[in-house]
Order: C-alpha cells, then structure tokens, then sequence
C-alpha cells in the first residue's frame, strides 16, 4: 500500500502574518522664527507671490508659490494686512 503524504498549508498564513505594516509619515514640524528681520523677509515672500500671480490665491497656494511653509504664510500675512497691502476677496487673499 502506497502511504499519503501529509501536507500542511499552516506555513503560508503564518509568512502573512509576520509582514509588518509600512512605518507611518510623521508631520514635518516647521520651526519659525519670529523676529523682525524673518517676519520681513516672509512677509516679502507672500508680497511676491501674490504679485506673480496677478489672482487671488488662498494660503496654501501662496506657501506653494512663494515656497515657504503655510506657517510662514500665516506670518507674512499678518504683516501685509496690518500695513494694508493685502485684503481677504471671497476667502481669498489678494493685494489691495
């Protein structure tokens, strides 16, 4: 008589299970300094930006135009509006 060979399939899902999931992204922290000098040179960044564009943008359009982070936006932005150079259109920014 001819014996069967026992096979096992518990091999395949143990493999499986030891993959291990992809590490997560971590947020980049962004780390601004605020003094005149930076808040100046941002708010000069966002100034520009603005110009080139000749459009209302929002602030995630201007941080990718200028390349600062929406952060620094934020910064520059603050200056503009208290020297009323820009003006909020819509929910958009834009020179005034």
């Amino acid at each position: 008589m001819a014996e069967k060979k026992a096979t096992t399939k518990a091999a395949a899902p143990k493999a499986a299970a030891e993959k291990k999931a992809a590490p997560k992204k971590s947020a980049k922290k962004v780390e601004v300094v605020i003094n005149a000098e930076n808040v100046g040179f941002k708010a000069g960044d966002v100034y520009q930006a603005l110009f080139a564009a000749e459009k209302a943008m929002s602030v995630k359009d201007i941080a990718k135009a200028a390349k600062i982070s929406e952060q620094e936006t934020l910064l520059g932005m603050g200056w503009l509006f208290k020297e009323g150079k820009i003006k909020d259109e819509e929910g958009l920014i834009t020179l005034a």
